[in-house]
């Protein structure tokens, strides 16, 4: 059982990591819609490992700026090398799968994940997560179905394999938890930004390489810079309070496409994408009536 300060404590830590994840995944948004661009002439393979390459190089000059590389054996620690690596498999299952099926679908498949992090923090990290959280998620998922509209003409082989990169990202940022503290997170940022360029770069070496414009390169610079800051808060939201907590803010990622989406493309909300958008800001808003409910107990509860 945990002590009143401890409550209070963690629930300052939720907080933070609340807010890293939301501006993380705005960061991850506007790199989506630049790769989303570029992807229009550049292959995948060589559009990831181009991105990749550019993000280590800005990586390594953050972490060396930072101190950080003083310390490069923390890179072959165990943990870190098994996140990078889930991050790389989830990166191109994720990528494979998308090419095979609608967006809608992939996109709602993929915010599945949230899900199996709350299950991953209760069956590896024995966090307790009570009905009226579950719920929260549960109603945030049904809004991005909403959203997203999936159809089910969609849904093929391919939606497994999206289903398990949702698993594999899941994965990854519950092993985020078993790396030690001392290991800074920029150095755990260049460390998945390494693994997903390697393995990028292999494929990249089958499916060809096409010439590379000034043009592309600047916008592949630029996505490279949203994508390292996006790593760098999602690892530092993943590394503050109760992931069963913190993971369902994963769901904004979605409210930002549809700005960006809007302000780029001229997309516009139906009727059920509204209802949807509305289910997801109210799981938001309750998470966050809860968060400060508990606080609120637990001061009361210290002072008496």
């Amino acid at each position: 059982m945990l002590l009143p300060h401890s409550h209070a404590a963690i629930s300052a830590a939720n907080r933070r990591g609340i807010v890293s994840m939301i501006c993380s995944v705005a960061f991850f948004i506007a790199n989506d819609v630049l790769v989303k661009y570029v992807s229009q002439t550049l292959a995948a393979a060589q559009l990831i490992f181009i991105r990749g390459l550019l993000a280590c190089v800005l990586l390594l000059a953050v972490a060396h700026a930072m101190g950080a590389t003083r310390r490069p054996g923390d890179l072959l620690q165990r943990p870190v090398l098994v996140r990078s690596a889930l991050d790389a498999v989830a990166t191109m299952v994720y990528l494979t799968a998308l090419f095979h099926l609608p967006i809608g679908n992939a996109t709602a498949i993929n915010l599945a994940t949230p899900l199996f992090i709350t299950l991953f923090a209760v069956l590896a990290l024995g966090e307790r997560v009570g009905a009226a959280r579950w719920l929260a998620i549960g109603i945030g998922f049904s809004g991005v179905l909403l959203v997203v509209q999936p159809s089910v003409q969609g849904f093929n082989s391919y939606a497994l394999l999206c289903v398990m990169a949702s698993v594999l990202h899941a994965a990854r940022d519950t092993s985020t938890r078993y790396i030690s503290p001392n290991v800074p997170s920029i150095l755990i940022t260049l460390a998945t930004a390494v693994a997903v360029t390697v393995l990028s770069g292999v494929l990249s070496i089958a499916e060809g390489w096409k010439p590379l414009a000034w043009r592309e390169l600047g916008l592949l610079a630029a996505a490279s810079a949203f994508l390292c800051v996006g790593y760098y808060l999602l690892i530092n939201s993943m590394r503050a309070g109760e992931m069963s907590v913190i993971a369902p803010f994963r769901y904004t990622a979605l409210l930002y496409a549809l700005v960006f989406g809007y302000v780029v493309w001229g997309d516009v909300p139906n009727a059920l994408a509204w209802a949807g958008i509305a289910l997801l800001v109210g799981a938001g808003l309750y998470m966050l009536h809860s968060e400060r409910a508990r606080t609120r107990a637990a001061l009361e509860a210290a002072a008496d």
